[in-house]
């Protein structure tokens, strides 16, 4: 494993990595209300949030964006690292189209026109699960190496 990204993981690290980060720097600034809004809907899929403060819930997901973008885009992280961390972020989110009412065509995963910007979400589920699988991957130690003997 070398000390950087391999040139195929260097885009989708930097295009996640540049939207997460902004998220969070975005909600960094936060007022009241918007804390709120974001608290009653974070709420609404995972009822164990209601009991949260909705300034420090929207605080500590602002954090946890900056975070998770910051590892996708520093490039001595790991791949397999940043993996685990998009994983982990855009699962919470899918959970947020699965389990808020409106989102989905009655008896299908079919976005409604509200959930398309929650099922948008499902791209960076795919991309971290991709990064995830980066150790089958060959590399310049596998180079011209046979994969499998023939004729033996």
């Amino acid at each position: 494993m070398g000390l950087f990204p391999e040139l195929r993981d260097v885009a989708p690290r930097l295009a996640t990595g540049a939207f997460i980060l902004n998220s969070g720097v975005g909600k960094l600034q936060a007022d009241e209300e918007t804390a709120a809004g974001i608290h009653a809907t974070a709420s609404t899929a995972y009822p164990f949030l209601g009991d949260m403060e909705p300034a420090k819930f929207g605080r500590c997901l602002a954090i946890g964006e900056v975070a998770v973008g910051s590892v996708l885009l520093a490039p001595f992280v790991p791949t397999k690292v940043a993996g685990v961390a998009l994983t982990g972020f855009s699962a919470a989110l899918l959970g947020l189209y699965l389990r808020l009412p409106g989102m989905r065509e009655p008896g299908s995963l079919r976005p409604t026109q509200d959930g398309t910007p929650l099922a948008k979400d499902s791209w960076l589920l795919g991309i971290g699960l991709g990064f995830l699988c980066a150790g089958g991957r060959s590399g310049p130690a596998r180079r011209g190496k046979r994969r499998c003997k023939r004729g033996r």
